[in-house]
């Protein structure tokens, strides 16, 4: 597969990460992914309490009203939970 390629080298992966994607964004306050969070069973009224988050805010899996600063965020999120787990597993082999 050439670099630069948007294929994804596991597209079974997709669904996981999407639900990762979601799940990280509740966690930051981020209202996106009514859905998604549905799905998952997160638990919006903690993050309400806080008032980072409303469960009325929330759009269905929409991202433009999201800065890039917290998109990025989130995507670092993604890719340091992915390297734990990457870790954990190498290292829980021996």
């Amino acid at each position: 597969m050439a670099r630069g390629s948007k294929a994804k080298v596991v597209p079974e992966s997709k669904n996981a990460l999407d639900m990762l994607k979601y799940e990280i964004a509740a966690e930051l306050g981020l209202p996106v992914g009514k859905s998604y969070l549905s799905k998952l069973d997160v638990n919006t009224e903690f993050a309400s309490e806080l008032g980072s988050i409303q469960a009325s805010s929330l759009h269905e899996d929409y991202w433009g009203h999201i800065s890039s600063r917290d998109s990025g965020a989130v995507g670092g999120t993604i890719t340091q939970r992915l390297i734990q787990r990457a870790e954990e597993t190498l290292f829980s082999i021996k």
